[in-house]
């Protein structure tokens, strides 16, 4: 090869994740998003990414790190925080990479859990419930729904992990229309749903969050979106393949539903890495992307 030929610059995407075992769900994404290697570091603490970080942004001129990006992943979404963090720490002036958080699916899920409820209603002054809110997910889908203007109940069996997620979500959303619901007795669910319109649920596998007499009782519920794929349902009566179909007059979403148009956020997302090399992707630029989505 002479001198003078370039080799082509590959792209590049450094996963790092907080499990021993970094995800092979993550790595086949990436392929198939258009990634061109994927090099992959499991069992992470914040302080060993500044120099894998370092390897990055030293490698390439800076005119080619848009080639370069970085993926954040694992179980546990505040690890992943963490990393996130600790990678934005390792940069030096114009010497940085696009960063992508997405740490158990939550921010491509609760992305893509909004912008299928935003197809039916208009969100912004809509009354909408987080079922199972102190989890990953329902902290995001609470904080998206809030920067959409939406007026938030977010509901836990405790009342006191509702407070904790409403306190964080006003710290995360100025402005933020949010109010602690308990969740837990068949009579604080009932209370709960007085007035709503949007139902998220996003609680653990095993647990029916919303019980289908419960929920045709309610009469002002007019979305409802259950992000819970195993059995049994989070909310009784709609089925996991369920995009948009009617369930006792309204309009129900169910976890593979929702589940397409999260692996296209993802795909999108992991391709805008490299459209530039100063990106920090978290849940609220990956709406954005989910939004610009044609379907």
């Amino acid at each position: 090869m002479s001198d003078n030929q370039q080799i082509p610059k590959q792209r590049v995407l450094i996963q790092l994740d907080s499990d021993p075992h970094p995800s092979v769900f993550d790595r086949v994404v990436a392929i198939d998003a258009g990634v061109d290697h994927v090099f992959s570091y499991g069992g992470l603490l914040p302080a060993m990414v500044r120099d894998l970080v370092y390897g990055a942004i030293f490698t390439r001129g800076v005119n080619d790190l848009k080639r370069t990006a970085v993926f954040i992943g694992g179980s546990n979404v505040a690890d992943g925080e963490k990393l996130l963090a600790a990678a934005r720490k390792s940069f030096i002036g114009p010497l940085r990479v696009s960063l992508l958080l997405d740490s158990n699916g939550a921010n491509t899920t609760a992305a893509a859990a909004v912008v299928v409820a935003g197809r039916h209603m208009a969100l912004k002054g809509a009354r909408a419930l987080v079922l199972g809110s102190s989890g990953p997910v329902g902290r995001r889908v609470a904080r998206l729904l809030a920067l959409a203007g939406s007026i938030v109940s977010v509901g836990s069996r405790s009342l006191d992990r509702a407070s904790e997620v409403a306190e964080a979500t006003r710290a995360k959303v100025n402005g933020a229309q949010v109010v602690p619901v308990a969740t837990g007795e068949e009579e604080q669910l009932a209370q709960a749903l007085l007035g709503v319109e949007l139902v998220i649920s996003s609680g653990g596998p095993g647990a029916c969050l919303l019980p289908r007499n419960q929920r045709t009782l309610a009469k002002t519920i007019r979305v409802v979106v259950d992000l819970n794929a195993v059995p049994p349902e989070g909310i009784e009566g709609v089925k996991g393949p369920d995009s948009g179909v009617e369930r006792d007059g309204q309009v129900a979403y169910g976890a593979i539903g929702v589940g397409g148009l999260k692996m296209k956020i993802h795909k999108a997302a992991i391709a805008a890495l490299f459209e530039s090399n100063d990106l920090v992707l978290d849940v609220e630029q990956v709406l954005e992307i989910g939004q610009k989505l044609k379907s």
